[in-house]
């Protein structure tokens, strides 16, 4: 996994058991969006998302944004998700707006 700090967030790091906000939108690499959520974000566990977010969320801190760049072996694997192909290289936007 490859991940960009954009913006250093307050210093508060996720953990695994985390519920974390979080904007994002989810390309492929040929820049197909896949999946995006509104500005406000989007609320869950880190325990219930792909194991590419799992190890990439923790990253951040809140309030920090930047980019993932997740491989299929963190991501889908040779599953075809939704329009997300087998295989696929995943890259996320994400701001990291809250931590509990």
């Amino acid at each position: 996994m490859y991940y960009v700090i954009e913006t250093t967030g307050n210093g508060i790091f996720p953990n695994i058991y985390s519920t974390v906000t979080v904007a994002y939108t989810g390309m492929l690499t040929d820049g197909t969006v896949f999946d995006q959520s509104t500005s406000a974000g989007i609320s869950f566990p880190l325990t219930n998302v792909i194991q590419g977010w799992q190890e990439g969320i923790p990253l951040f801190s809140e309030g920090g944004t930047g980019k993932l760049l997740i491989p299929s072996a963190l991501g889908y694997g040779n599953r075809s998700v939704g329009n997300i192909p087998e295989n696929s290289v995943l890259i996320f936007d994400v701001e990291l707006i809250d931590v509990n």
